[in-house]
């Protein structure tokens, strides 16, 4: 399993939806766009990526993400490759980590399938540290020292984003910048109240009045 974290626009989606065509392409018997590949044989190609409701069933979009990823952990074998994109996030941020934590390691431990996990929980990136079949990559990325814009690098590297520049790709997006600046004010507020109070994400009461 690789816990694959990085900035919205950086290109995890990308990567597991190129992950997927090429593993089907190999066993087509098909080339690769690479110069050398070693691709075992999978059964199924399992995946949850996307986020859409379905209203003509009645379904949230949480509910649809929580449909797709119970067939994944019911039918999914060791010799499936699964592809799990921001599980959990149509939900409160406790439910929502919860639930990824616990669907990471069910396919770790109990599946054992070819995984790729994409997550803006940033907290899943310890979970390697307990499970040593699962490991840390990131796609990379770097702010302009001058402007304080984002610059995608569009590579896989070792090891967990050390930040998602959410505020920056919000920016590249439009949002008014009198918007962009109260964000950034709120974040250092939510981001102090994280290293005086380590654990805490409810951070309301410490928000400076006018927030």
């Amino acid at each position: 399993m690789q816990i694959i974290t990085g900035p919205n626009m950086a290109g995890k989606s990308t990567f597991l939806r190129q992950v997927a065509v090429i593993v089907l392409m190999a066993q087509m018997g098909s080339f690769v766009p690479a110069d050398k590949a070693i691709i075992g044989l999978v059964d199924r190609i399992f995946t949850r990526i996307g986020a859409q409701d379905e209203i003509h069933a009645g379904q949230s979009t949480f509910m649809v993400e929580m449909i797709e990823a119970a067939n994944i952990l019911h039918n999914a074998t060791p010799r499936s490759l699964v592809l799990m994109d921001e599980i959990g996030r149509g939900t409160s941020t406790f439910d929502g980590l919860s639930l990824a934590w616990a669907t990471a390691r069910h396919l770790a431990l109990r599946v054992g399938a070819f995984t790729l996990f994409a997550t803006h929980y940033f907290e899943l990136t310890a979970f390697p540290l307990k499970h040593e079949r699962a490991l840390n990559v990131h796609v990379s990325a770097t702010e302009h020292p001058a402007s304080g814009g984002i610059v995608f690098l569009h590579e896989i590297e070792p090891g967990p984003a050390s930040r998602s520049y959410g505020v920056q790709v919000a920016r590249l997006a439009g949002l008014p910048q009198v918007v962009v600046d109260r964000a950034k004010v709120v974040l250092e507020a939510l981001e102090k109240g994280d290293r005086d109070r380590p654990g805490q994400r409810a951070l309301r009461s410490s928000w400076p009045m006018g927030f």
